[in-house]
């Protein structure tokens, strides 16, 4: 019976032995079966790919500016990620606003590029599914200065011409700087200006100015200008009207300043508004929603972009400029934007051609 006994204590003391085992392997298998529980950012990005969609269309400074990081940002992120272009027109860029906010995936593989102006559309204006202060931003590749220009053949030489002679400007869509700035001419100041919008994008604009549909086109990066159009300048095919900005733009100074015309308070808050899109001009954004250590690959790896040499020396080959604005600073931006009173707000709306609520 004695050894009996201790064949029973024995098997029992087995059985719990092997029962815990049973136990810790279970715990491990569900452990390891949590998604993302170990995973980094690098494990994540490694053999990926991300999407950087441009919201006009090619050829543009958007479009050379997407792509031109697309080259250099993934060797500045964790796990060396391919990052792809594409364009996805529409509303001067708000139909790609509305997707990266509403549709796109949320997990780091969707950043894009849209309208300056989209940075206020909730505020402004109408069709904007998406709240800009919930949106992911990357920051800026630069500030910028816009410019309303004409073709040579058009009558419009000065300011005092826009005030009293019927001309049309062309535009993208509602809440695009071309449209936005168009209006503010018209609704603040009185010019003689029609607007026909519904071009895709600013080659299509220049083609349309060239062939005389148009006169010209508002909130013309001077940038862009600078890159692609300076000759056309040089050789007097183009006029540079008036520019918009926060500041007057140094290496234009005989390009007269908006704000120089504003004669009252109430039209300089207003143009404060409109105008401080101009800060986050260039601006790449992700959707809201991504796992913090995302964001903080996808921030840091902008910001290195902006200091590579080789992205430097890329941009510089083609005439754009890069002076970054980190998201930090866009979203204390957008903060005091969305702090404005109510009453300026409404009156940027209608100088912006939006109408009232």
């Amino acid at each position: 019976m004695g050894s009996l006994a201790r064949s029973c204590r024995l098997m029992q003391g087995l059985a719990r032995f092997l029962g815990r085992l049973v136990s810790l392997g279970l715990l491990c298998s569900l452990l390891m079966a949590r998604p993302g529980s170990a995973q980094t950012v690098a494990d994540f990005y490694a053999g990926r790919t991300i999407t950087v969609y441009v919201g006009f269309s090619s050829g543009g400074a958007y479009d050379i500016y997407a792509r031109q990081l697309a080259r250099f940002m993934g060797s500045h992120l964790p796990g060396h990620p391919t990052l792809v272009p594409q364009n996805m027109t529409g509303a001067g860029g708000l139909a790609l606003a509305n997707f990266l906010y509403n549709v796109a995936a949320r997990d780091g593989t969707a950043i894009g590029t849209f309208s300056r102006g989209l940075v206020t559309a909730p505020l402004l204006g109408t069709g904007a599914r998406y709240d800009s202060t919930k949106f992911f931003w990357l920051g800026s590749v630069a500030p910028e200065t816009d410019l309303c220009a004409v073709w040579s053949t058009s009558p419009i030489v000065t300011w005092n011409d826009m005030m009293r002679k019927d001309f049309v400007m062309g535009g993208t869509a509602p809440g695009a700087d071309s449209d936005d700035y168009s209006s503010v001419l018209k609704n603040v100041f009185g010019a003689k200006l029609k607007l026909v919008s519904g071009y895709p994008g600013g080659n299509e604009l220049n083609i349309a100015m060239q062939r005389g549909e148009i006169d010209g086109r508002c909130g013309w990066s001077w940038s862009a200008i600078k890159s692609n159009y300076l000759s056309w300048i040089n050789e007097k095919k183009m006029r540079l009207l008036v520019q918009m900005g926060p500041s007057k733009e140094q290496e234009l100074p005989d390009v007269p300043w908006i704000l120089d015309f504003v004669t009252n308070d109430r039209d300089r808050r207003i143009l404060d508004l409109l105008l401080a899109r101009q800060v986050a001009a260039w601006p790449f954004v992700a959707p809201p929603g991504l796992p913090e250590d995302r964001e903080a690959a996808l921030r840091q790896a902008f910001d290195d972009t902006m200091r590579d040499p080789r992205f430097l020396a890329e941009t510089k080959r083609s005439g754009l400029i890069v002076n970054p604005v980190d998201g930090a600073k866009i979203d204390a931006l957008i903060a005091e934007l969305y702090r404005m009173p109510k009453d300026v707000v409404e009156a940027a709306r209608i100088a912006g051609g939006l109408g009232a609520r």
